[in-house]
């Protein structure tokens, strides 16, 4: 890897950890909101959808000029809009004004994510895009390792309305980044008569039944993830007796070990093929979903060795399903289908959210109640999504690796 893709990578990494970190509080926060808000378990579930509802809608929107332009300048719009939303959060006073200020952060934030996965996807071929796509999701292991336990101090010390602030100014840093360090990227752009409309990208997919899997699996995926992803928090804290202060805990134990396993998995991936790869992550990955949708009261050794099965086998199903979902598109055509990808995405963690926010019931003791089925519908989603990923194959990769698949 040369020195202008590692220091690409990083710039992105360093992008995604903001977009991450700004995400990824809202959980651990769960407990400290709706204690503040006096928030039933719907009216949390609430605040998560908004921003991931917003953003589907967005991305969605988007998708039908994400082609029409270099993915630098698209970057940035998008990411300025996104730090500008977030500090918006940061200075809400009042429950309804957090959910305007979501809702502002996601609809740029939703064009975010697709464009990170289509300037690694433009920059990297087949046979290396897993590795340099886990070396961008390492975001997600800092900022668990880092941002979460920061940012609950912060929360704790000062108030809610702090890690936003933070994460704000921070974003401000790492505009100057993108535009000194990422590329223009144009190289995908047509000319004149040669440009295609800008509904092509929906007849595009509609035609192809291969893209058209590969958007079933990320919603399938998405349905069971983030269906027990928001109630973590609040259900370790309310039912397994979790101290709200060691929650930081969950989220530096589990980031700091998909440090260490998204680069292996990544590495694996490219050498014995993603689709094997996927399989074996998304049967593990039922085993920690079913401990802890099921939890009694336990310690603190076991919530965190299950919480920590439970970021290193999700985090390995992630980065094959995205070198899988972004190898069914041309270069042409990547930024506008990425783009649908990520709103689907979206729009999916919304209605898992949601879902979950209808199904789960909050006792007048305070416990939480039907975190189980919950557990349940998501692991018969990612079973069902491995039978998926089968029917999904990438379009620009070597023989060796089509024949492995």
């Amino acid at each position: 890897m040369s020195r202008s893709e590692k220091l690409l990578l990083l710039v992105l990494a360093c992008l995604n950890f903001t977009h991450i970190m700004d995400f990824m509080i809202m959980m651990p926060m769960g407990p400290q909101l709706m204690r503040y808000f006096h928030l039933s378990p719907q009216q949390f579930s609430f605040i998560v959808s908004a921003y991931s509802l917003s953003a589907g809608i967005s991305g969605f929107a988007f998708s039908f000029f994400a082609d029409r332009f270099p993915r630098k300048y698209i970057l940035l719009i998008a990411y300025s809009g996104f730090v500008i939303g977030t500090l918006g959060c940061g200075l809400a006073p009042t429950y309804n004004l957090l959910v305007v200020a979501r809702t502002a952060a996601g609809m740029f934030g939703g064009i975010i994510g697709a464009q990170v996965l289509s300037i690694v996807s433009d920059t990297f071929p087949y046979e290396r895009r897993a590795q340099a796509m886990s070396i961008v999701m390492t975001a997600f292991s800092v900022a668990s390792v880092l941002g979460v336990p920061v940012g609950l101090y912060l929360a704790t010390e000062f108030s809610w309305h702090a890690p936003f602030l933070a994460v704000g100014a921070m974003g401000v840093l790492v505009i100057g980044l993108v535009w000194a360090y990422v590329p223009l990227l144009d190289g995908h752009l047509l000319r004149g008569e040669q440009r295609p409309n800008a509904f092509s990208v929906i007849t595009n997919i509609w035609h192809n039944p291969n893209q058209l899997r590969a958007l079933w699996l990320t919603g399938t995926i998405m349905l069971g993830h983030f269906s027990i992803i928001p109630f973590i928090s609040p259900y370790l804290v309310a039912n397994v007796g979790f101290s709200e202060n060691n929650l930081y805990l969950i989220y530096a134990v589990g980031g700091a070990l998909t440090i260490f396993s998204a680069p292996v998995v990544g590495k694996i991936a490219d050498k014995r093929g993603k689709l094997p790869v996927f399989t074996v992550f998304a049967v593990l990955s039922l085993l920690p979903i079913y401990l802890i949708t099921s939890m009694p009261p336990a310690s603190l050794t076991y919530v965190l060795f299950v919480s920590g099965l439970f970021f290193i086998f999700s985090n390995g199903r992630l980065i094959p399903t995205q070198a899988m979902t972004a190898s069914v598109v041309t270069p042409q055509q990547r930024g506008g289908f990425m783009s649908i990808n990520q709103s689907l995405q979206l729009l999916m963690q919304s209605v898992a959210t949601y879902g979950a926010g209808l199904i789960i019931q909050k006792s007048p003791n305070g416990q939480l109640q039907n975190y189980w089925l919950v557990g349940l519908l998501a692991m018969v989603a990612i079973f069902a999504s491995i039978f998926i990923a089968r029917t999904v194959q990438p379009i620009d990769a070597p023989i060796s690796a089509t024949a492995e698949v």
